[in-house]
């Protein structure tokens, strides 16, 4: 059996099972498609067509079922071809970067106006979601690589670097109360009503912890998964904000006031996250690269084939 046989096979069915036709389509010869389709029913011990004469009529009940089979397995030889196109051409294809909104929003916009302007022929695309939500999308190969803070540093089947560091801030109005306390404190954090990130998101899980070992219980009015609606809210008063210190832009946020809490929460690390074993195309260690100076090809190669255990900033 052979891949020749299956295309003839396909093709006679599409030319309506004319075989002339058939071998036209196919650049050869009739009596070699004839000899062929032939070759295969003997291997297979069935008639895939029907005949009257030399003439084939139609599919037989079991060259119904042959017909779906080799319709699935060339559908699968396509498949490696353009897979083969594809990862030839290192300057073209497609790139999906799954991440938090926090990193698309904040994080990933100039990395990704550079990796555009560099390579202008890669399709990029970003989805969202959250940390287990977009490990689940590269372990599904829906996407190439996930970025995000929380949540998968130690998912099965995935390979991650840390990218960069960053802090938590407090983000009050101008005239706010904590703009005076130096330095500032948990407790008086804790004396307003806080609103801050979705448990699944930015580093809450730190948030928590601190408060937790001080035995104190804040306040959460609100949760989000978008620091421009925790800064919405901190704006009419409703309470005081924690979001990543990436999200705070002095000109953007003019009515804000950000105070740095990074000695009360620690320091988050945002991670970059790739399947294990997958083959990496040269545009997409050029985003690492870009995303991160800290990480270039050769690191990346080491860790993505155990040459290295681990990788700390």
């Amino acid at each position: 059996m052979n891949l020749h046989q299956l295309r003839f096979v396909r093709e006679a069915v599409r030319q309506n099972f004319n075989l002339t036709e058939a071998a036209k389509a196919l650049y050869t010869s009739q009596p070699g498609v004839s000899k062929a389709i032939i070759e295969l029913e003997e291997e297979l011990g069935v008639d895939i067509f029907t005949r009257h004469g030399k003439r084939i009529r139609g599919l037989t009940e079991p060259g119904r079922a042959v017909l779906r089979s080799v319709e699935l397995i060339m559908q699968e030889i396509d498949g490696l071809k353009r897979i083969g196109k594809e990862f030839a051409a290192q300057d073209t294809g497609s790139f999906t970067i799954a991440t938090t909104h926090t990193q698309a929003r904040y994080a990933l916009p100039k990395v990704v106006q550079m990796f555009t302007q560099k390579y202008p022929k890669v399709r990029l695309s970003l989805l969202q979601g959250n940390p287990r939500q977009i490990a689940e999308m590269v372990l599904k190969d829906q996407a190439d690589m996930a970025i995000a803070t929380e949540a998968i540093a130690n998912i099965d089947g995935l390979i991650t670097m840390p990218c960069y560091q960053w802090e938590h801030v407090v983000v009050v109005p101008h005239g706010h109360a904590l703009l005076n306390a130096k330095p500032i404190t948990l407790e008086e954090i804790a004396g307003y009503p806080l609103i801050t990130y979705d448990s699944a998101f930015t580093g809450r899980a730190k948030i928590d912890h601190a408060f937790a070992i001080r035995d104190l219980k804040p306040d959460v009015l609100l949760e989000a998964i978008d620091a421009d609606v925790i800064k919405t809210y901190v704006e009419l008063g409703m309470g005081v904000g924690i979001i990543a210190g990436m999200a705070f832009d002095p000109e953007r946020d003019k009515g804000l006031e950000a105070i740095s809490v990074g000695h009360l929460f620690g320091s988050n690390v945002s991670r970059v996250a790739l399947k294990q074993g997958a083959y990496l195309r040269s545009y997409v260690y050029s985003f690492i690269e870009m995303l991160t100076p800290t990480l270039n090809r050769k690191l990346i190669e080491q860790l993505m084939s155990g040459e290295k255990d681990s990788y700390e900033l």
